[in-house]
């Protein structure tokens, strides 16, 4: 299995990623680095002892990303009492812009194992956020509640089973300054339960009218999007598409093929995908001059008339 795009974050918001070390001497400048927090495996007192020192030693006020990372010192803990710390404190964060939720890799926790929760709180305390970035699973209490954010221009689910719930309250919400969302949608064993339809209304257009890039990943119904995708309306304002870690094979690479042009893209993202080379030429000649992204192919296991295929993160 291939876990295409789960990595720390070396930059997030424009900034590198900075994570504070107790005996690291002189810090950056509070706005020259996107904050990752960890909590020490040590640490007896947890994320909120983390916390507080934080607010102590960093001018706050000039902070303009913050990326969460572990926030358990030895068992793993619920995600909810680090996300009332940050809705407490939101006031002493008026720069704030960029805000990632759970940078963490397997070799920590597995994504299907983060014990995340309803995160429209978040987003209410900061309404000058322009990036948000979820890493969770839906069967661990990842939710989200329709809700208007003005400012908001990034928007990314990494999840290895995103509720149908979440997605539709995405498609519920008003973002009218929003330019970039990415879906992960998982696997169905590890709590995905949305739908193609659940996409609807971001593909037939209007819904984010500034939208330039869209993602709609990591899917085990990915040959029922890229046919959604060949006849939605909103194809036709992105400057790329992201169809990659998912199930993709020549069934949806037909379809990809008998919609609409998507050579005004400046790329188009499948990796990670069950396409065969000659269908992967066709797509990037018909797609030409837009870059296709591909690389090989992944391996069907099982049975050659029903083959298995995996998405590339679900546990």
């Amino acid at each position: 299995m291939t876990y295409l795009g789960i990595e720390h974050l070396d930059h997030f918001h424009g900034l590198p990623v900075h994570t504070p070390e107790p005996s690291s001497g002189a810090l950056p400048a509070a706005d020259s680095v996107a904050w990752r927090l960890v909590c020490d495996e040590d640490e007896d007192d947890g994320f909120a002892t983390l916390w507080e020192q934080f607010l102590e030693t960093v001018d706050t006020t000039r902070v303009r990303a913050l990326v969460i990372g572990p926030w358990w010192s030895e068992e793993y803990t619920p995600f909810a009492p680090v996300m009332e710390l940050i809705v407490t404190h939101a006031d002493r964060f008026p720069a704030l812009r960029g805000l990632f939720l759970a940078d963490v890799v397997g070799e920590e926790c597995e994504v299907s194992w983060l014990r995340m929760c309803d995160v429209t709180p978040v987003l209410e305390a900061l309404p000058l956020l322009e990036e948000f970035a979820v890493r969770g699973c839906g069967r661990e209490g990842l939710a989200l509640r329709p809700l208007r954010h003005t400012a908001l221009r990034s928007l990314r689910f990494e999840s290895g089973g995103l509720p149908g719930a979440l997605v539709r309250a995405v498609t519920a919400s008003e973002l009218p300054a929003l330019e970039r969302l990415e879906l992960w949608f998982g696997s169905t064993w590890y709590g995905c339960d949305a739908t193609v339809e659940d996409i609807r209304p971001v593909l037939a257009g209007g819904l984010f009218p500034r939208l330039r890039h869209l993602g709609l990943q990591n899917s085990e119904f990915q040959d029922e999007i890229a046919a959604a995708v060949g006849s939605a309306p909103a194809v036709a304002q992105l400057e790329s598409l992201a169809l990659s870690m998912g199930t993709l094979s020549d069934t949806g690479g037909e379809a990809l093929l008998n919609g609409q042009p998507l050579h005004h893209l400046s790329l188009l993202d499948l990796r990670h995908h069950y396409l065969t080379e000659p269908m992967v030429e066709r797509i990037r000649t018909a797609c030409a001059p837009a870059v296709v992204e591909a690389g090989e192919a992944e391996e069907d296991y099982g049975d050659p008339d029903e083959p298995e295929r995996y998405v590339a993160v679900s546990e």
